[in-house]
């Protein structure tokens, strides 16, 4: 078996958590890697929730200076509406240090959902 555990590493991007409101997750650095995915993990939809996903980037921590992906730096794309139960993946083909991830409230109650990014192609490996 190839070891996979090594070559990648892995961030919480949003904790576990029930969402009644728009959500924006920390800046994550990309610094060391080439490559990133961010994976939004979905429960219970109370309400008839309606939750979107979108990434942001900035080349600063800022919060200001954050702006939405633009889709051809996108592999992939998030589902219009967030799906209960339900497992969602966007790669990143950017070139900006920093991202994050923002789960935005449309509609309905609430919605629990956590979030990872997944960086690749790490500068040094072993990934710990």
């Amino acid at each position: 078996m190839r070891d996979i555990v090594h070559n990648f590493g892995a961030v919480q991007a949003l904790p576990p958590q029930v969402l009644a409101a728009t959500a924006t997750g920390d800046a994550l650095d990309l610094r060391g890697f080439e490559s990133a995915a961010f994976i939004v993990n979905t429960g219970a939809i109370v309400g008839s929730g309606d939750f979107t996903a979108k990434i942001q980037e900035s080349d600063t921590t800022t919060s200001g200076d954050f702006a939405d992906v633009a889709a051809a730096q996108l592999q992939g794309a998030f589902p219009a509406s967030l799906a209960a139960s339900s497992v969602a993946k966007v790669g990143y083909a950017g070139f900006k240090r920093y991202v994050r991830l923002v789960v935005t409230k449309n509609s309905g109650t609430s919605i629990a959902a956590s979030a990872a990014l997944i960086k690749g192609n790490a500068a040094q490996r072993p990934v710990t």
